[in-house]
């Protein structure tokens, strides 16, 4: 399938097209020029797509550490004792751990932003565990959400809607708000 030009060389216009299909999958809409809003739409579709039929893909396994734990006695004696615990460890499968890289490669790294009267504190811990939110709100949140949608509907496809919204003043370029559906 041949892509638009978009008036622009090579490279402008794959920056482009890849900051605003990150803004559409971290903000949820974003509005643009007509043109742009197909490309970004056909783009944010694949994405969702290969986020869908990868998202299960985990494997588990169970691993038996050591801890070490020290304890006092009435006495004020301090003893050291060692348990060993089961921790059961989620990774990625294969097919999810490269669709992950793919999308790495398609979207920008986005970070996580403060929420208002959100303290430093509650920031870090909500943040802790998470490197790239963009990736975990498309794998965590996206992917089921249109994986049940599918399953609903009985197809694939159409994440994203594109609504006109009449003429810019100035070049008179026709505008367009893209949104996840």
């Amino acid at each position: 399938m041949e892509q638009r030009k978009l008036g622009k060389p090579t490279d402008q216009r794959n920056a482009l097209l890849r900051n605003q299909v990150t803004e559409l999958l971290w903000n949820g809409k974003i509005e643009t020029t007509l043109a742009r809003a197909k490309e970004v739409s056909r783009l944010a579709d694949k994405i969702i797509t290969l986020a869908i039929d990868t998202y299960t893909d985990t494997v588990k396994k169970v691993e038996t550490r050591i801890k070490h734990e020290k304890t006092k006695d009435k006495k004020g004696v301090v003893t050291e004792t060692e348990k060993e615990v089961k921790v059961e460890i989620v990774n990625d499968g294969p097919k999810k751990l490269a669709a992950r890289r793919k999308i790495m490669a398609q979207v920008y790294d986005v970070q996580e932003q403060r929420k208002e009267n959100e303290t430093a504190a509650a920031f870090r811990g909500r943040t802790e565990h998470i490197q790239h939110p963009l990736l975990e709100k498309i794998f965590n949140e996206y992917a089921p959400r249109y994986a049940k949608r599918a399953e609903d509907v009985g197809t694939k496809g159409g994440y994203t809607r594109v609504l006109k919204m009449g003429f810019r003043r100035g070049d008179s370029a026709e505008k367009a708000l893209i949104e996840l559906v």
